[in-house]
């Protein structure tokens, strides 16, 4: 079980050129990564997505990549000559609707961003890639690592959760027929008081105690929440992402428990029904954090 909080940084250096890669992560229902590439490494964006994608599988990424050549200051200026000629005419155009003096000169389309780049003399970017991409694992890792050991103490409390909400679910198991019994008791006794002396192997008793207990019989709630705290004891040992199998089971449970407290007719029911839901409450919290 992973969080998706976290954080990694890696570094890497081939030919002079040095990568440093950092990488977090925090909840998000979908995945969604923020890629911060350097202009003139854009053409490793695809590559650099796919070894992220492959090792994260839920959460809000963001990835800031940073390069530095041996070679920088050193290289000739390039000219992003299709950029500076729509420079030039957006400048010229607006100068025609602002009824201005058209005097665009060379040195304004110079400074407009992206125009003037300082480039190696030959920067070979796919030469690049490995030390790139090592720097990117590198920093994944880490990345991993620390969701890991988030993930190891978020199992643990979602365990005390289970076993707290384990423990209700038994106590409601043994109340439930006390449940019945009280009733037929209660049922007696307002017949008896109303001077109806009707026996309690009456068939008309016997009819309204089998009515009631069926209205309240909880057996199938219990059993599934039952078998809905299995599947989370799968899940713990699970070795795929299993935070939106748990926010699945979050909702069936919540399901179960309420229709638990809907039909439920006795106060100390009641109470263990509450302590259900803030026991949930908490979990399902939790749950939002786990990958």
């Amino acid at each position: 079980m992973n969080s998706m909080t976290g954080y990694g940084r890696g570094e890497a250096t081939r030919n002079g050129a040095k990568f440093t890669v950092e990488i977090s992560t925090v909840n998000r229902r979908q995945t969604e990564l923020s890629l911060y590439l350097p202009r003139e490494l854009e053409a490793l964006e695809s590559r650099v997505r796919d070894e992220v994608n492959k090792a994260v599988a839920r959460g809000r990424v963001a990835v800031r990549i940073s390069f530095v050549s041996a070679n920088s200051g050193g290289g000739r200026a390039k000219v992003n000559v299709a950029l500076a000629k729509e420079y030039a005419h957006e400048y010229r155009q607006l100068a025609k609707e602002l009824k201005l003096k058209d005097d665009v000169g060379i040195e304004s389309v110079l400074r407009a961003p992206g125009v003037l780049l300082a480039m190696d003399e030959a920067l070979d970017v796919e030469g690049l890639w490995p030390a790139l991409r090592k720097a990117l694992r590198a920093g994944l890792r880490e990345l991993l690592a620390m969701r890991a050991t988030e993930g190891a103490h978020l199992q643990k409390d979602l365990s005390k959760r289970i076993a707290n909400m384990r423990k209700a679910v038994k106590a409601v198991g043994r109340c439930a027929p006390k449940t019945v019994e009280r009733h037929r008791r209660s049922l007696m006794e307002r017949l008896s008081g109303a001077g109806l002396g009707l026996d309690a192997g009456d068939e008309r008793v016997l009819k309204e105690v089998a009515i009631f207990a069926d209205r309240i019989d909880i057996s199938e709630e219990l059993t599934r929440l039952e078998s809905h705290f299995k599947q989370f004891a799968d899940c713990t040992s699970a070795k795929v992402p299993v935070g939106r199998t748990l926010d699945f089971l979050s909702q069936e449970m919540n399901r179960e428990i309420n229709t638990i407290g809907s039909k439920a007719n006795d106060a100390e029911i009641s109470a263990l029904v509450v302590q259900l839901k803030s026991e949930l409450e908490k979990f399902r919290e939790q749950v939002q954090n786990v990958e």
